[in-house]
């Protein structure tokens, strides 16, 4: 898997956190860099983190499922897409909540990044060098959540589920195309 690939992966996976970024914007009369730096490290470290995590359980069960390793990260990309959607398509209302306690950026960033676990389990059946994976999926969130904030400051509401539609397509686009490259172009 290529760097492009990497990056559009990151770009997918950041969408949960940049929606959360947005709704956490809402409730600031401004945004501090303190914000800023507190909502890019929760998100892109649990980000980078999280396919970490996944790599190490998916390479120790990787002999298992070696056979089907493209269907693994098909089933995986595609579940994780599918719900992305579903939940961009929903009508739930965000309500603005101004808290940055350890705690609650702690539940929020493992929130929004369980999708990422799975991610990191491909990524071990897919033989992706783990270490540049987390870096560009940790810089890419780090980055989408601080413009998510400033965004939700700035506009509001309106593209939250944009975003996570988009997150969904990208991640559910990709695991068609593990799935087509492995099951017909080798």
């Amino acid at each position: 898997m290529g760097y492009i690939e990497l990056f559009i992966i990151a770009v997918g996976l950041s969408m949960d956190a940049f929606a959360v970024a947005i709704a956490k914007g809402l409730s600031l009369q401004a945004v501090k860099p303190r914000h800023s730096v507190c909502v890019g490290s929760w998100f892109g470290g649990f980000q980078a983190l999280m396919p970490l995590l996944g790599f190490y359980l998916g390479v120790t069960f990787s002999r298992f499922v070696e056979s089907v390793d493209h269907w693994v990260a098909f089933i995986l990309l595609g579940i994780i897409g599918v719900n992305m959607i579903r939940e961009a398509a929903s009508n739930e209302k965000v309500v603005p909540d101004p808290d940055f306690s350890a705690r609650t950026m702690f539940l929020m960033a493992v929130a929004t990044s369980i999708d990422a676990l799975a991610v990191g389990v491909s990524f071990a059946v897919l033989s992706v060098e783990i270490w540049s994976a987390v870096a560009i999926i940790g810089a890419t969130t780090f980055v989408l959540s601080v413009v998510g904030l400033k965004i939700g400051n700035i506009f509001g509401c309106r593209y939250k589920s944009k975003a996570e539609f988009f997150g969904g397509a990208v991640l559910l686009l990709l695991g068609i195309k593990i799935l087509v490259e492995h099951t017909f172009l080798q």
